[in-house]
């Protein structure tokens, strides 16, 4: 899927690869940016888990739960 990481590498697994040479292979890309913003987007989510009525989706239909999701934004937001 052409999907890149952009978790950094562990600090165990950088020594093995230094340790094994030429053999170790290319690190893998790193991106500082690419990952804060995946951190931000991820803590979102999780906090909008936390509202009941999102992490149990009981709502029939998609507007309603899209206006739950927005309810919930608004007091996470307002909480800051």
């Amino acid at each position: 899927r052409k999907i890149r990481a952009v978790i950094p590498q562990p600090a165990d697994q950088a020594a093995n690869r230094k340790r094994r040479g030429r053999l170790g292979g290319r690190p893998p890309a790193f991106d500082r940016n690419a990952y804060k913003q995946r951190n931000t987007v991820e803590r979102c989510i999780n906090k909008l888990k936390q509202w009941r009525g999102l992490a149990t989706r009981y709502d029939k239909t998609a507007t309603i739960y899209l206006a739950g999701l927005h309810l919930a934004a608004i007091f996470i937001w307002s909480a800051r």
